[in-house]
């Protein structure tokens, strides 16, 4: 099953790599019939996609239920969100953006995918964006997070094209990717990077459906007490990769806070920290409030990597989290060396970077695993 799972994966990164080279263009959107046909709904998306940009522009339907018109694929974009401006990265349009979220000095993968984001114009947070900062800038295209909805009607009123995405859930992600890649005429980098996804979660299903026990786990947040439920990426993660997420009675589609009673009456027998929490390790070991628990008394503590980008939510790397959770709640299932490959691969074949052990901060943290 390891080997097959290996072999799966590789056989797309390797067909991605090829069609990049045959394209003369590094790290820019390759033409892929093969990996396109493995996704069929996201094929008859592109197929319509390609139509309407033929006659009468493209018009979609973003995440928050707008219809959004362009007259053709964007070529300057804004990206006020993260997870939108890193997957215009893995999309090869990193050339095409002229404007991104605050604190890009603090991507690891800007620094190292592209680095000319940190002399862009910072355009905004989460919080608010800057409309008229960014009208100056002429976008072709705005891409807003769903918090942040209520300004895409100021952008309409300016008649520039906005893009709302939510891609907190795993179906949400697909659609984020989905959608990008529609609006900036990237849909079969796009296709490529759902097709990897795809079939690591289904193959990573697979390795885990018949393991024998699904060890119980707690996702901390920025917050040590601010968890994901149900409804959220984080617990689709922990499922696929043969885990129990303790929060999942939660239904919430948001970080949810929690009690100190609550956590200690779920009894997770391991807790991952994302790698972005405002505490750390030691913080939590010496607090008595959580000595007794299952995870604490077994050493079943650690942050959930890469030192690259989180791999805990969505981002175009995410895939990788999936298949490191299953490596470390069964390690019987995937060897050290087998996901090093992988994760390689990966960021070489969509960031266009190499990567070291070191980089991606997992082999000590396998070695942990029980």
């Amino acid at each position: 099953m390891m080997k097959h799972l290996r072999t799966s994966v590789a056989l797309v990164l390797a067909l991605v790599m090829a069609l990049g080279a045959l394209s003369g263009c590094t790290n820019q959107p390759a033409s892929s019939s093969a990996s396109a046909s493995n996704s069929t709904s996201t094929s008859q998306s592109t197929s319509t996609s390609t139509s309407a940009t033929q006659t009468s522009g493209i018009t979609l339907t973003d995440q928050a239920g707008r219809t959004v018109t362009l007259e053709q694929p964007a070529t300057k974009i804004v990206s006020a969100y993260y997870l939108s401006s890193s997957l215009l990265i893995a999309l090869g349009l990193q050339d095409q953006v002229v404007g991104i979220e605050m604190k890009a000095d603090t991507r690891e993968i800007y620094k190292r995918a592209a680095p000319e984001f940190l002399e862009l114009p910072a355009i905004g947070s989460g919080k608010g964006v800057n409309v008229e900062e960014i009208a100056a800038l002429e976008p072709e295209l705005v891409i807003l997070p769903l918090k942040l909805q209520e300004s895409a009607a100021q952008f309409d009123t300016l008649g520039i094209p906005c893009l709302v995405i939510d891609p907190e859930t795993m179906d949400g992600f697909m659609e984020t990717i989905r959608l990008i890649g529609e609006a900036t005429g990237a849909q079969e980098r796009a296709n490529e990077l759902i097709t990897f996804h795809e079939d690591m979660m289904s193959e990573v299903s697979a390795l885990c459906a018949d393991v024998e026990t699904r060890p119980t786990v707690y996702m901390a947040g920025t917050d040590f007490l601010r968890t994901s439920g149900a409804g959220m990426y984080q617990n689709a993660l922990i499922e696929m990769a043969g885990g129990t997420n303790v929060a999942a009675e939660l239904s919430d589609s948001d970080w949810v806070d929690i009690s100190a009673e609550q956590l200690l009456s779920w009894n997770p027998e391991r807790i991952y920290m994302v790698s972005y929490a405002e505490y750390t390790e030691a913080d939590l070991l010496n607090d008595d409030r959580f000595s007794s628990l299952s995870a604490m008394q077994n050493g079943a503590l650690y942050t959930f990597p890469s030192l690259i980008e989180p791999w805990d939510y969505p981002t175009p790397s995410s895939a990788l989290g999936i298949y490191w959770l299953a490596a470390q709640l069964h390690p019987e299932l995937v060897s050290p060396e087998e996901f090093v490959t992988v994760a390689e691969e990966f960021y070489q074949t969509f960031y266009g970077i190499s990567v070291t052990d070191d980089d991606l901060d997992v082999r000590s943290l396998f070695a942990d695993a029980a």
